[in-house]
């Protein structure tokens, strides 16, 4: 059954804060979005704004929950080593989410910054998926059986991490150029079987 009343609208205008968010942020970065600004494209005061979130730090937070939700939505590749090369290739459009999830990354690394959880649970989720993506690739022969599917994932989320950031200081090679050029090297070291 579908949310009526007062909760329906409240959810309806929480998801589209989050879709305006997304593209302001994209368009303008971080750094440069207000929450006035953000409260006056979907017609809210910047209390009204925050009173959906409860702060301007969990606004942020919910953005990029929402970022994440529809990089996985917008990719349809079922190898999730594929998806997250073709996830960094579409953040190249969009520095000011980058931005905004490098410096969120940075400052959560406090266990009492509020997006603590969000970073500790998304990087716990993202190398158990990407490990089972590594064994699915060793099973069809194509990653070395000797590597460590947990360490891989690790390495393939730090990279795929700092390669973003360094991004933001004009990289001279796509990002995504370069995890798919490491990958490739995974996938003809230490064994992996040509078909």
């Amino acid at each position: 059954m579908a949310a009526r009343g007062p909760y329906a609208k409240g959810v309806a205008k929480r998801e589209e804060i989050l879709t305006a968010a997304l593209e302001v942020i994209a368009r303008q970065g971080y750094r440069k979005t207000s929450t006035k600004e953000l409260a006056a494209a979907v017609g809210l005061s910047e209390a009204g704004l925050l009173h959906y979130f409860g702060s301007k730090e969990k606004l942020f937070d919910a953005v990029l929950r929402a970022r994440d939700e529809a990089d996985v939505d917008r990719f349809d590749e079922s190898d999730l080593i594929d998806k997250l090369t073709a996830i960094i290739r579409h953040n190249s459009d969009v520095p000011g989410l980058v931005q905004l999830y490098s410096t969120f990354s940075a400052e959560a690394g406090d266990p009492q910054h509020p997006s603590h959880p969000y970073f500790v649970e998304r990087y716990a989720r993202l190398r158990e998926s990407l490990a089972d993506a590594v064994r699915a690739r060793q099973a069809a022969g194509t990653f070395s059986p000797a590597a460590d599917p947990v360490l891989i994932a690790t390495l393939l989320i730090a990279l795929s991490d700092g390669l973003q950031v360094e991004s933001q200081f004009g990289l001279p090679v796509e990002p995504a150029d370069l995890l798919t050029h490491v990958v490739d090297l995974l996938g003809s070291a230490g064994g992996a079987v040509d078909s």
